[in-house]
């Protein structure tokens, strides 16, 4: 997933933070708030508004007391999601971006508002015992992955990812992440493993199919890190928006989440009561 979400081009700051910011006061509204927005890839955001990056914005606008306004990009074309950065909210064209994991290093993050995970999807019927990607059984499938994602990396590790088959639904115009789960369902590949929240508002359409979150745990070594808190982002020098965002995320964040549900994003750690720091591993 080149953007399948922004997960894998910043997972090193992501990996880096070492625990969570504090929200501040809310700063005064004012003006429009210009969301920065793919006109055409659900489930995150499409020109319908029928995506739960949409929902998000329509959201936050509304408790900022703003017009919300879209500055429409393609996340997946010519140099990627950096160069959609670079071109759209860098630039100034807009404001803001939705969706993006906390503490990179290329914009201004706000605190995290919901942590989510990878997972392995496969037929319920098959009752596969997949606990981690150290789980003896995952040598004996045909596993499907998103290029260009920790998941590879952890394939890599552990001797497997030559036999295994990438999917670039985040790097390939008009892609769905459906796809991924059409590859399950007609027997492309055993299990695939992917972003939650790129597939969760279509499970409901495959109900044969089961997810296994994967933990941020191994064997031997190191942890991995699969699970990601995620952020709302804001130009490096945009110190006043971020203030008025962690304001609104500190005080509306179980209402964030209920949205993201709505789309069948499921939460790390948070929906059992646990926190984003333990789920995230930080």
């Amino acid at each position: 997933m080149k953007y399948t979400t922004p997960v894998m081009m910043f997972m090193v700051g992501a990996l880096a933070c070492a625990g969570w910011p504090s929200a501040v006061a809310a700063a005064p509204a004012g003006g429009a708030l210009k969301v920065c927005a793919d006109s055409g890839y659900l489930p995150y955001s499409d020109k319908d508004g029928k995506g739960f990056e949409n929902d998000v914005a329509r959201y936050v606008a509304d408790k900022l007391g703003t017009k919300l306004e879209y500055i429409w990009g393609n996340t997946r074309g010519h140099g990627g999601f950096s160069e959609y950065l670079a071109r759209n909210l860098d630039n100034g064209r807009c404001d803001l971006v939705i969706d993006m994991p906390y503490g990179n290093n290329e914009e201004l993050t706000t605190d995290p508002y919901y942590a989510s995970s990878y997972v392995f999807v496969f037929k319920k019927n098959k009752g596969h015992d997949l606990q981690s990607l150290d789980s003896p059984e995952l040598h004996k499938l045909k596993v499907g992955y998103e290029s260009e994602t920790p998941i590879e990396t952890g394939l890599q590790l552990r001797g497997m990812v030559q036999k295994a088959k990438s999917f670039d639904v985040g790097g390939k115009n008009g892609t769905s992440p459906r796809s991924v789960l059409d590859a399950v369902e007609n027997g492309t590949v055993d299990v695939m493993i992917t972003w939650q929240p790129s597939i969760g508002a279509f499970l409901k359409d495959y109900p044969d199919l089961t997810t296994v979150t994967v933990p941020n745990s191994r064997a031997t070594g190191s942890p991995e890190m699969y699970t990601f808190p995620m952020s709302m982002a804001v130009r490096k020098n945009d110190q006043a928006l971020k203030t008025r965002l962690d304001a609104v995320i500190k005080a509306h964040t179980p209402q964030l989440r209920a949205i993201l549900k709505r789309h069948g994003v499921e939460m790390a750690g948070t929906a059992a009561g646990g926190s984003m720091n333990d789920s995230a591993g930080l």
